[in-house]
């Protein structure tokens, strides 16, 4: 259910739009073919993007709770295997099998616990590119300061209230 009335072409628009299968240029060529003046567009277009903003937030929010869950399960599975872990141990059955599973207690992978990275040689350490702190550029422009290797400038865009 839409938040406006959406035309029958600003509907397809939308449709397109939630489909992943239908390529920009499609959606593009719609838009174009929808005859109206600038207004009759805009609202059209602002529809849309409404409708459009509203799914995103609403898979946003999707997104967070599988998260939380798929987290919730990983706990729950390693909670799990540290319990049989222990319980094995303590009794004693290390290597067993049942009808359905075999079950034993094998060591990991080492792995490495640094201490203090500081102290680590040089050798050991991945040398990697540096990178541009770009809003310190910008804060250091923006007080008046020019530099030859970086400008700003000043994009627009459409506000839709």
């Amino acid at each position: 259910m839409t938040l406006y009335e959406i035309t029958d072409n600003y509907k397809a628009v939308l449709e397109m739009a939630q489909n992943p299968d239908i390529d920009e240029q499609a959606i593009k060529d719609t838009l174009e073919a929808i005859q109206g003046d600038i207004k009759e567009k805009a609202d059209g277009y602002a529809k849309v993007i409404k409708e459009l903003d509203g799914e995103t937030d609403k898979l946003t929010a999707e997104i967070k709770r599988l998260t939380d869950r798929k987290n919730t399960i990983q706990n729950n599975i390693a909670y799990m295997k540290q319990s049989l872990k222990e319980a094995m141990t303590s009794t004693g059955n290390l290597k067993f099998r049942t009808d359905l599973f075999s079950f034993n207690i094998q060591k990991n992978p080492p792995a490495l616990i640094v201490d203090n990275e500081e102290t680590i040689p040089s050798e050991y350490l991945i040398p990697q590119e540096p990178k541009i702190d770009k809003k310190a550029i910008i804060d250091f422009l923006k007080n008046g300061n020019k530099v030859p290797y970086a400008h700003i400038e000043q994009s627009e865009g459409v506000r839709i209230r």
